[in-house]
């Protein structure tokens, strides 16, 4: 008997794989490039700060890689249904790839820490548009009401890692995979 409390997941919020931890540079200077530069990786010589995603709202079994080139046009899927994927200071973000302010593309964006007194609070990205910036955390806006939305973001051990042991120092043999957010209530 099915449980009154649980609800069915809708296809549009399943889970998809966005690559190994290992693909995403990880971006260290706080205030200083856009995400989309290029960067030294790991397993590569460089490679773009960030991947963008679209994800069709009813399945996202149907995600696929946008180009950079692709962003804003319609083969894009425009910038409503884009996820915005990167690694800033060993965490893994997702977020949606459209300011809510000023409907720009964030892969644009810049990463920063939030501090206070010297302190590191959280950490925000800075839309170049506007300059209006967002935290990577609670998705809230520096100013006004504005509110980005976050994906959620979970590190699986990878299908080529037969024997089970993970690298847990840093996680870049894991696969990373993101959803939507899930509605409470």
């Amino acid at each position: 008997m099915a449980s009154p409390f649980t609800v069915q997941s809708r296809k549009g919020d399943a889970w998809f794989c966005v690559g190994l931890a290992s693909s995403f540079p990880d971006i260290t200077d706080s205030g200083s490039a856009s995400l989309s530069e290029h960067r030294p990786c790991a397993d590569q010589d460089s490679a773009p700060g960030c991947k963008v995603y679209h994800v069709p709202p009813t399945d996202s079994s149907q995600a696929r890689q946008v180009n950079r080139d692709s962003i804003t046009r319609s083969e894009g899927g425009g910038l409503w249904d884009q996820v915005l994927v990167f690694k800033y200071k060993g965490k893994m973000h997702a977020i949606n790839n459209r300011c809510p302010h000023s409907a720009y593309p964030l892969s644009e964006g810049v990463p920063f820490d939030i501090e206070d007194f010297g302190i590191v609070l959280s950490a925000g990205i800075t839309c170049p548009k506007h300059g209006w910036s967002f935290d990577l955390f609670s998705g809230r806006a520096d100013r006004a009401n504005y509110k980005l939305k976050l994906w959620e973001v979970q590190l699986r051990p990878s299908g080529s890692n037969q024997t089970g042991a993970s690298n847990e120092k840093d996680g870049d043999d894991q696969e990373v995979w993101v959803r939507r957010k899930q509605r409470i209530g």
